[in-house]
């Protein structure tokens, strides 16, 4: 097989010897220019691929950019618009949480009255966001603009800040729920321990400093036996990752009322239910599966006692809410430093009527008009806890709270919702 010399040269010697140099010289040279272009071909396909790169990065971050949720002069505009006061001695609040469950109730009674408010909340797929999205254009058919986003996003609280002098931040956005946490406990951390730390660093910073009001929980008494629940009661014995990561939200407020002089208000909630209300709760599954048919699952403590609850309904709560709003004393702080010592309080916020779970599933069967399927079964260990139960004279005497709704007529109300929102007729769905 001829090699690649031979292919381009003759192997004839004499008259061809000439020949053969000049061959090589034009090959050569021919060689020469294919290569040159070769290497000017490869300098322009760099030279296309990194302005193309350079274009699609540009391309990226204007897209970035455009498809924000926070930022720029319409933004601004609408928190600006979202703030502002309507009543005299009115205050301006930064509401986290806003689209869910007690903060889209907190909102509008604030605003009703006549109060500023922007809300901040991230949307998250714990439960439905079709309920959260829900929630959020009925705030914004009060005028209340929620901005999308993570307290987590300092960026975003501190620019919501300086957009804004809020004078109360009314912290409700957490991550609920006691048994999911075995599931996810890492989402507890983020949105129980460092979201809350975000939020205090900016709001120590602002000037003026707001004063902060924030949702604990009732389940931060754990394994406490002293019933009804006081405010003094020991709080040390968690019973469930939930509840560890509410009292260390009580020790870290604690914590920065002390250095930094915020005003901080601390609330334990009694299981709150009613009107939009969290698919997660036993009442709102137990509802939805009574209509559909579907079995419900009623868990016993021990020796086949029955779960209780202090049921309290979501009108109650924001009467607590907007009466630690009312009463909450003025930060000390500026810049933040410290000026002087500022009110810290915990309170609780219940019913103090305490009702079985049977009991709660019997006042849904007449309500709905449908029997549910029962199935009882033995509480597991998954930090659930048999019992709570409010002390409120704390409340009662410093918010003048005074809760009016029993759990007959709370429910009631959040059957009726029920069924107009999912859509039911005599007990069927509307197709």
């Amino acid at each position: 097989m001829p090699s690649l010399q031979e292919e381009l040269f003759p192997s004839t010697p004499g008259k061809f010897k000439i020949e053969r140099s000049n061959a090589m010289n034009r090959q050569f040279h021919r060689c020469f220019a294919s290569t040159s272009t070769m290497f000017l071909w490869a300098l322009f396909l760099i030279a296309l691929t990194a302005s193309y790169l350079s274009f699609q990065s540009f391309v990226d971050s204007g897209s970035r950019y455009l498809s924000a949720s926070w930022g720029g002069i319409q933004w601004e505009k609408q928190v600006r618009s979202s703030a502002q006061i309507h009543r005299s001695g009115g205050m301006s609040v930064l509401v986290t949480g806003a689209a869910g469950f007690v903060g889209s109730h907190v909102s509008l009674a604030l605003k009703k009255r006549g109060d500023g408010v922007v809300g901040l909340d991230i949307f998250n797929n714990y439960y439905d966001p079709s309920l959260k999205k829900a929630r959020k254009s009925l705030l914004s058919n009060n005028g209340i603009f929620v901005v999308e986003g993570d307290v987590n996003d300092a960026r975003l609280v501190g620019k919501l800040f300086d957009v804004v002098a809020f004078t109360h931040v009314m912290h409700l956005a957490a991550q609920a729920g006691v048994r999911y946490a075995m599931e996810n406990p890492q989402s507890y951390v983020h949105s129980n321990i460092a979201a809350l730390v975000t939020l205090l660093e900016a709001c120590k910073t602002a000037n003026p400093q707001p004063a902060i009001v924030w949702a604990s929980s009732s389940s931060v008494y754990g394994l406490n036996e002293n019933v009804p629940f006081s405010e003094l009661d020991r709080t040390d014995q968690p019973a469930s990752l939930y509840a560890a990561t509410k009292k260390a939200g009580e020790e870290i407020t604690h914590t920065y009322n002390h250095i930094y002089g915020l005003s901080i208000t601390g609330l334990r909630f009694f299981t709150v239910y009613g009107p939009w209300g969290r698919p997660d709760m036993a009442y709102f599954s137990f509802t939805r599966n009574i209509l559909q048919g579907k079995p419900i699952t009623i868990y016993r403590g021990k020796n086949r006692v029955d779960l209780a609850r202090d049921f309290t309904f979501i009108d109650d709560i924001v009467k607590g809410c907007l009466g630690s709003l009312d009463t909450a004393g003025k930060s000390t702080g500026s810049g933040g430093r410290k000026r002087g010592p500022a009110p810290y309080r915990i309170f609780n916020l219940g019913n103090t009527s305490p009702v079985t779970v049977p009991t709660l599933v019997s006042i849904l069967e007449k309500h709905l008009k449908k029997k549910a399927k029962r199935n009882y079964v033995d509480m597991p260990g998954n930090g659930d806890v048999p019992y709570t139960h409010a002390n409120i004279s704390l409340a009662r005497r410093e918010l003048g709270y005074k809760p009016t709704t029993d759990l007959q007529t709370g429910l009631k109300k959040f059957v009726r919702w029920y069924l107009s929102y999912y859509g039911y007729n005599n007990g069927k769905p509307v197709n």
